[in-house]
């Protein structure tokens, strides 16, 4: 039986990585096109694999609209080459997504009047408190704009820009074919004061139909710089509404932390009535958004951190050394110091997964909350955290002891606990968790025969 229990909490983990999916998120970079189509900012992924100054960062996107309409403005702190940018598969975000997302676990109270001896109890569930249009560009120098570099990787055109003024950045856009969002001139700005460049691409529609790929894959940059921050107040110019991002950080060292933005763990370790199993995904977004109420919606929420070497529970297997390296982790290898990932070896030596470890952090945010783009650090901090949300089966079978009965008369003031617990995790009424509750479990301190009897109505 206790295999059998064990395999349940562990299935109930890996529903809650498939049901956990935020609201909308946005990308770190705003979307230009030369369509009139709208284009909102749906969902935003981003990993940046950090040790010192350099960094790898990978984006992936959810980009709404044909293939053809598609182009992006990223600031980037320095100068990029075609050999510091590489296209990435979106399998790789998927497992740093699943093996970090929150999850639900699954426990079961054991028979209360069984007799156990220590060495064999049961594991106890702790209640923890497009090419050609490059050519030939316009108004470059008159505007204050510069073509640092211009180069094709993969399925992706990509010039990198710098430029002297928001507005003459934003007039050799347009007279180059981009149809700019409204707004893009005054966030443009506080890069342009900073000398950040602008990485500008869009898609080689040729090399998309050759390469058989049916969506856009992540594009990822290597550089070094002592800049340690993603610059995604630019995809508010396509939002609708707030705007959420997930940052997967993998660090040599500990967590990483905003250091201009409180860092904040997300509610965690709660037990929570079982209804919840059929309803995790609505649960975890109404929760996510009454703490971030709560904390007056500007902080960073740390969902996950742990060494990529091991999770408890494990909602997906670690990553192994190769998928790493394709995340962007470069220290693995070793390299030679020049800010881009070590070149690929014949012979690799052997190495662990425990010189990576993993900070998920969401953000959600709007121009008012978030007047200025999240700034990252580093820390020596190994301390493991998870989202975890606790189901707790009782035992519905009969007993006949002291210890039973007592047990018996003691559920319903645990579900009651679990129910205010629910309501004030996620602001739902109280009295909507009672009546769903009583449905789950019905009332389990009367025998069996008194509840088929009075279900009878005998």
């Amino acid at each position: 039986m206790k295999p059998l229990r064990f395999f349940i909490s562990i299935v109930m983990a890996l529903i809650a990585v498939l049901c956990f999916a935020p609201t909308a998120w946005a990308f770190c970079g705003f979307y230009v096109s030369k369509a009139d189509t709208k284009l909102y900012n749906k969902a935003s992924q981003v990993v940046i694999a950090r040790d010192g100054d350099r960094t790898v960062l990978t984006m992936a996107n959810d980009f709404q609209g044909e293939v053809k309409d598609f182009a992006i403005v990223v600031p980037v702190p320095t100068v990029l080459q075609k050999e510091q940018v590489h296209v990435a598969q979106p399998k790789i975000i998927e497992r740093l997504d699943a093996f970090s997302a929150p999850r639900l676990v699954e426990y079961f109270d054991s028979d209360p009047c069984a007799q156990l001896y220590e060495g064999n109890l049961p594991a106890p569930a702790a209640r923890a408190t497009a090419r050609d249009e490059f050519k030939g560009e316009r108004g470059g120098n008159s505007l204050g704009v510069t073509v640092e570099a211009r180069f094709n990787v993969g399925e992706y055109d990509i010039v990198i820009l710098s430029a002297k003024e928001s507005g003459g950045l934003e007039t050799w856009l347009r007279q180059n074919g981009y149809k700019i969002p409204k707004g893009a001139k005054d966030l443009l700005k506080p890069y342009i004061r900073s000398a950040m460049k602008f990485f500008v691409a869009k898609v080689n529609l040729e090399k998309f139909e050759e390469s058989s790929y049916q969506l856009l894959r992540p594009l990822q940059i290597a550089y070094k710089s002592p800049k340690f921050m993603l610059p995604i107040r630019l995809g508010m110019v396509n939002a609708a509404s707030e705007q959420d991002v997930i940052v997967y950080i993998l660090s040599p060292k500990g967590q990483a932390e905003t250091t201009n933005y409180r860092t904040v763990k997300i509610p965690s370790d709660a037990y929570i009535p079982l209804f919840v199993k059929e309803e995790f995904g609505e649960f975890y977004k109404s929760m996510f958004q009454t703490a971030y109420n709560k904390e007056d919606r500007k902080v960073a929420f740390l969902e996950y951190a742990w060494d990529m070497s091991s999770c408890d529970p494990c909602s997906a297997e670690p990553l192994s050394p190769e998928e790493l390296k394709q995340a962007g982790v470069f220290w693995l290898d070793g390299d030679s110091g020049s800010g881009v990932p070590a070149p690929r070896r014949s012979v690799r030596p052997p190495v662990s997964n425990s010189s990576v470890f993993i900070s998920r952090l969401h953000i959600r945010y709007t121009r008012n909350k978030f007047p200025e783009d999240p700034m990252f650090q580093e820390t020596s901090n190994r301390e493991s955290f998870q989202g975890r949300y606790i189901l707790q089966h009782p035992f519905l079978g009969e007993v006949k002891c002291p210890a039973g009965r007592e047990y018996k008369q003691s559920l319903p003031k645990r579900f009651e606990q679990e129910a205010q617990t629910l309501a004030k995790l996620t602001n739902w009424n109280i009295q909507d968790i009672r009546r769903k509750l009583k449905l789950t479990v019905g009332d389990i301190t009367t025998s069996w025969w008194e509840r088929f009897f009075s279900w009878m109505g005998l």
